[in-house]
């Protein structure tokens, strides 16, 4: 489908953003935002900046859908099969997505179509799950029969970011729907084109009412909003570590079960013992993919010093070679920048930097043949001989932005690994595979790569420690978030039970 009809779809009604009941309305008092391509700066659609008035509204009709008995009784497998059949509708719809994504946050078409083309899978991963799922006995002493039964937790509020709209988004919505919980969803004010689309579609693939709100604005709007909404029973964020800390504190006053995918500072451990050529194409990946904008973007390249030199060298080459420029051509490597104000934090860090006393060696400016486009762009950056309590070394930029450390032995690298407050995902190259388990073993991050980067799998259990979040999206781990437990403990005996009687024989209390 070409940009233009997703456009004009997207753009449809002038102002669009909330979602409820199964049906699109109109807000007219509501301020609106517009919604930028980051390809050229232009405006391609306005979303409603919605408040506490439609937060409200949007979370009732979550709370009346978890109590209808269509929603609240239905089967597991009649569950199950619903989800199946959405994961299906998406799949028909994904060209549509890839291009209106492509469109919304400016990564490459190609990027784009390689990320979102397996999320039916995560779909279809939890309607499994469900099917599956077993409550489990408790093995208790006497004639009893207990057991755990597991409830869904009840109305879920969805935040999800800008750089992974749809995907991150879905991680969340699948164990939601198979759960039987019902949800809230606010995207990102930057890209909620694909929400939008991705609300239709669900409903268009008979979704029941009210078990989907969706609601856009900004986070002092209707972020700040549904986190601290009474209604709420478990939080599901993905997003920047402050504004983490902030949702996670307005939470807490309603006992809001929480789930928090925050920051990153990314370590990659280089020994010399792995392909020069190999490190350094996984280096330009793990630093440059989604412009450098992902949580566990590779943000820091903590290489041995036997071959550190050639190291950076070949990277600020390949960093060099990337070709930056429109997403929909398919000749481009790496899009641009959500906004023009996260691109110029990364060029604020180019300043810091410079003041440190790193040395760049590749990147630093706005590439100078789209200086005047309009859009977001950004040279892929590097910088080298950094040490480990630099700035440039100790905050997430979120950017096409890396630094180069150096180490002498296995306890230097994985300590300076380690000096940081965030503990999201690290990474490992090297041949020696006694060597990776024992590194693994000690490094503090939630998810661990060995010779690779970026790789997840629906059942792969995805998040960290420190200032990264609590819990995790993904797995069953993640599943098992979305209910609460009841204990049921059955007196399988027949036996009278006087506990006043005076000659009392069963001194059991507990």
């Amino acid at each position: 489908m070409a940009a233009e009809k997703i456009i004009g779809h997207a753009s449809a009604v002038r102002s669009r953003g909330l979602f409820i009941d199964g049906r699109e309305m109109a807000r007219p008092a509501c301020e609106t935002i517009a919604v930028l391509s980051p390809k050229d700066g232009t405006t391609i659609a306005h979303t409603l900046n919605c408040g506490e008035a439609e937060v409200d509204m949007a979370v009732r009709s979550a709370q009346r859908a978890f109590r209808d008995p269509d929603w609240a009784n239905m089967s597991n497998r009649t569950r199950a099969k619903l989800v199946l059949k959405i994961a299906d509708a998406l799949e028909r719809n994904m060209d549509e997505l890839y291009e209106l994504e492509t469109l919304n946050n400016g990564r490459p078409y190609r990027e784009t179509r390689a990320q979102l083309s397996l999320m039916a899978d995560i779909y279809r991963y939890y309607a499994g799950l469900m099917i599956a799922k077993r409550d489990p006995l408790i093995p208790v002493d006497g004639p009893y029969h207990a057991f755990a039964k597991r409830v869904p937790v009840g109305v879920v509020a969805n935040i999800s970011p800008f750089n992974h709209p749809v995907l991150i988004a879905s991680r969340n919505l699948a164990p939601t729907l198979a759960s039987g919980c019902t949800t809230v969803l606010k995207p990102s004010e930057l890209t909620p084109l694909t929400a939008i689309r991705l609300w239709e579609i669900m409903h268009e693939a008979g979704l029941p009412p009210g078990v989907f709100n969706l609601v856009t604005g900004d986070g002092a709007n209707a972020g700040r909003a549904l986190v601290g909404h009474p209604g709420i029973n478990k939080l599901a964020l993905t997003g920047g570590t402050e504004s983490g800390r902030l949702a996670a504190q307005a939470a807490a006053r309603n006992f809001t079960h929480t789930t928090l995918e925050l920051g990153g500072l990314t370590p990659v451990l280089t020994f010399d013992d792995f392909d020069i050529e190999r490190a350094v194409d996984y280096a330009a990946f793990g630093s440059f993919i989604g412009a450098g904008q992902t949580c566990v973007c590779a943000s820091r390249h903590i290489v041995q010093r036997t071959i550190y030199d050639k190291f950076v060298e070949r990277f600020a080459a390949k960093a060099k070679s990337i070709r930056v420029g429109d997403p929909t051509d398919p000749r481009t490597q790496m899009g641009p920048m959500i906004s023009a104000r996260q691109r110029q934090i990364v060029l604020d860090y180019v300043k810091i930097g410079r003041d440190e006393g790193a040395r760049l060696v590749a990147g630093g400016n706005v590439p100078s043949q789209l200086a005047d486009s309009g859009g977001f762009y950004m040279e892929p950056t590097i910088f080298a001989d950094v040490s480990p309590e630099m700035r440039i070394a100790q905050d997430e930029v979120f950017g096409p932005y890396t630094v180069v450390i150096p180490f002498d032995d296995e306890e230097e690298a994985i300590a300076i690994a380690n000096n940081s407050r965030f503990a999201l995902a690290a990474a490992v190259r090297t041949n020696d595979l006694t060597r990776a388990h024992r590194i693994v073993d000690r490094l503090e991050a939630g998810v661990i790569w060995v010779n690779d980067h970026h790789r997840a799998d629906a059942s792969f259990p995805w998040g960290g420690f420190k200032d990264s979040g609590l819990m995790r999206e993904g797995g069953q781990e993640s599943f098992d978030y979305y209910f609460t437990t009841k204990a049921v403990m059955i007196n399988k005996s027949s036996d009278r039970f006087d506990w006043f009687e005076p000659e009392m024989r069963d001194m059991r209390m507990n």
